[in-house]
């Protein structure tokens, strides 16, 4: 009830101001807004009123959490309302807003963007969305036990068995297990990494290849005392992943970006300067693989200043912007001509050339606008897999014959981007 009151309270913010501004040119932006990601996006916005006199821009907050501010945008695109102009949209959901008819193509060249997350925001061949900035599932390693990185999923196995074996560590590996999106953008990874994909280049469902089935088998049999990975990341998020291996119970970690700060903290962390980072690698047939994650910015299809929200969002995500992004939010950038240079290495405490293997590695989850219940399906059939109530090929049959159902009911069989 709190939810909806706050949604009806937002939902009157806005047409209330969508009711005014007769007085000079007034934009909108809504996306994250709360401690250094607030303080730089107003600092951001000022810059660009001040280069645009005569123009008012605002922040629209929304929920931080994904499905809040996705129920929020939802509700205010299908009203058609014109704020807020230019939106912060999770990866995943640009397909939908695009299919729905509630934001507008864009003329932005994307040539410098990582080609997996321009791809990710065009729809149909349209470019919708562009990227902001970028994010990355990384497999976090000990530098006090190995002396590289393992260069394929059986040393990955091996060298976390060792770890447990010969140094006293309690897990080889830990992943997000729990069922809820983390678990999807795992075995993306491990997908990947087996050479299977979950739409093939037609856009026929895949996701029960031989492939498939064998990166699930090996997510699987990787559990329990038979394994390497803890049965209790079964139930567990990103942070409880995070504490395992920064309190030194862990030899390796698939995690995001985010942690590396935390995990350099010697005040916090036990592993603190013994820490570096690296793709998942692949089986035979893969390739090393990185789940791309991040944010993209956006613009209403109803904006009243359609030409002056592009102008924002190539102002956004400008090369500048970028790196005062990377300094002051550690954000990645998704500018691949950053990471070329020593300014990015000045902003962002960490290993460039490890980042930049990452994102060069990343593989986007399907483009299409039911992506949420497809992963809704993904995540019940994963979880039965990975609890040994599903064998691995009938977890990933019987996920593939709901997701081509559900494409049949959208009239979308064979429209993944």
């Amino acid at each position: 009830m709190r939810w909806r009151i706050a949604l009806a309270c937002l939902m009157c913010t806005v047409l209330a101001a969508c009711s005014g501004g007769a007085h000079g040119r007034h934009l909108s932006f809504s996306g994250s807004a709360l401690g250094q990601e607030g303080a730089l996006i107003r600092t951001q916005l000022a810059r660009f009123a001040a280069q645009h006199p005569g123009v008012d821009i605002s922040v629209r907050i929304t929920p931080d959490a994904a499905n809040q501010r996705h129920q929020l945008y939802v509700q205010w695109l299908n009203a058609h309302v014109p704020e807020p102009d230019v939106l912060q949209l999770d990866i995943v959901w640009t397909a939908e807003f695009a299919a729905a008819g509630w934001i507008r193509p864009l003329a932005i060249d994307t040539t410098d963007f990582f080609p997996a997350a321009a791809q990710a925001n065009r729809w149909r061949g349209v470019l919708y969305a562009v990227p902001w900035f970028v994010d990355a599932g990384l497999l976090y390693w000990r530098t006090d036990l190995f002396a590289d990185a393992p260069a394929s999923i059986d040393a990955l196995r091996a060298d976390a068995t060792r770890a447990q074996r010969e140094r006293g560590v309690a897990n080889g590996l830990v992943w997000s297990g729990a069922r809820y999106e983390g678990v999807v953008t795992v075995f993306i990874e491990y997908l990947a990494a087996f050479g299977g994909r979950i739409f093939d280049d037609d856009g026929a469902i895949v996701v029960d290849s031989p492939q498939a089935v064998r990166a699930l088998t090996f997510m699987r049999d990787s559990l329990g005392e038979q394994g390497f990975v803890p049965v209790s990341a079964l139930s567990w998020q990103e942070e409880q992943v995070r504490f395992a291996f920064q309190n030194g119970q862990s030899a390796f970690m698939r995690n995001w970006p985010y942690a590396w700060a935390l995990l350099q903290d010697p005040q916090r962390s036990r592993v603190a300067n013994h820490i570096a980072i690296a793709p998942m690698p692949p089986a035979a047939g893969g390739r090393p693989s990185a789940a791309l994650g991040g944010a993209q910015l956006a613009i209403n299809r109803y904006t009243r200043e359609p030409e002056l929200a592009a102008s924002l969002v190539e102002f956004l995500t400008a090369p500048v912007q970028m790196l005062e992004r990377a300094r002051i939010a550690s954000q990645l950038p998704a500018r691949r001509s950053l990471y070329d240079g020593p300014d990015l290495g000045r902003a962002l405490p960490m290993p460039i050339a490890d980042v930049r293997r990452a994102l060069d590695a990343t593989v986007a989850r399907p483009v299409t606008p039911v992506y949420s219940e497809m992963s809704e399906i993904l995540q019940v059939h994963l979880h039965r897999a990975l609890t040994s109530q599903e064998e691995p090929s009938t977890a990933l049959h019987g996920a593939a014959r709901e997701i081509r159902a559900l494409l049949d009911r959208s009239g979308l069989r064979g429209a993944a981007s």
